[in-house]
């Protein structure tokens, strides 16, 4: 058996063609853009290139993507005033703080600085704090953090929308990723455990599951041995790790090559859930958006 390569990248450019339509739809109704406003601090290299990213995405589905570059030694109270005129710009829908951002800016404080309605990352308190409860429908939803939400996605592609009952393991316990998903997963009925480092046999945790979704960091950390026959793998991990050449490449948490022979579907890295991350930002956007020019 040979497992279904889950391409994020197909389902991604679907969820954009859609969200482009939507997008057109929303000028011609409201005569308004969707607009989302970046800021990135200092000049970390890979933040660079995830910001650029997002933008030329933004672009491609007809919205707006405004970029605020601050300089590493900003301070947190200049940072959190940027923050705050954004929030009061009727012109910006989506408000974003790529992270990580430098030692001396409490990330929490900047977070919790962007208006929730404007949260595209998911991450303010108020939108936690709605998942937790449920609140994921209707006009005052939850935001829920993108990656999340692109890893349901694929996992109902190759699943179906029916998830009742499916034992599910997340390794990772972050607030980013496993603590959101964990709830999303429970609100689909799935019976969910959370795995971290002090998890004392991850292999029978993983032998047990039917799907295995691994957000730890960890390259090869999910090898066939501890993958049941028929399981879905969603591989969260990006990971840079030297070749026998010299060379980097990409890798996720799982044993790619090994995983696939066992597995009934299984992410790709790059190419799974990385295109769905940036797909459902844009969904996000869009839905700060609507709420927004619902209101006025």
């Amino acid at each position: 058996m040979t497992a279904q390569i889950i391409n994020g990248k197909e389902v991604a450019a679907e969820m954009k063609r859609d969200i482009a339509l939507r997008v057109n739809e929303i000028k011609k109704k409201f005569h308004v853009t969707p607009t989302l406003a970046v800021i990135l601090v200092g000049n970390d290299p890979a933040s660079e290139v995830y910001v650029s990213n997002k933008e030329k995405a933004a672009h491609g589905v007809g919205m707006n993507s405004i970029q605020f570059k601050m300089a590493a030694d900003i301070s947190e109270e200049d940072l959190v005033a940027k923050i705050e005129e954004l929030n009061s710009d009727k012109k910006v829908h989506g408000i974003l703080v790529q992270l990580p951002l430098p030692k001396h800016i409490d990330s929490k404080k900047a977070i919790h600085a962007i208006d929730h309605r404007k949260d595209v990352d998911g991450f303010h308190i108020a939108n936690v704090g709605k998942l937790s409860i449920g609140e994921v429908d209707g006009k005052d939803k939850a935001m829920i953090p993108c990656t999340p939400l692109g890893c349901l996605h694929l996992i109902k592609s190759v699943k179906g929308e029916n998830l009742s009952g499916l034992k599910t393991l997340i390794i990772g316990s972050s607030n980013i990723v496993g603590r959101p998903l964990a709830r999303l997963l429970m609100l689909a009925n799935c019976t969910i455990t959370v795995a971290n480092r002090s998890t004392r046999d991850l292999e029978s945790e993983c032998l047990q599951s039917d799907i295995i979704i691994s957000a730890a960091g960890v390259p090869n950390l999910v090898k066939a041995e501890m993958v049941k026959k028929g399981a879905v793998i969603i591989d969260v991990g990006i990971n840079r790790v030297v070749t026998t050449d010299g060379k980097t490449k990409l890798v996720g948490d799982v044993d790619f090559e090994n995983v696939k022979k066992v597995a009934s579907a299984i992410t790709p890295v790059p190419g799974g859930v990385g295109p769905m991350t940036i797909a459902y930002l844009l969904q996000n956007t869009l839905d700060c958006c609507l709420k927004q020019v619902s209101n006025q």
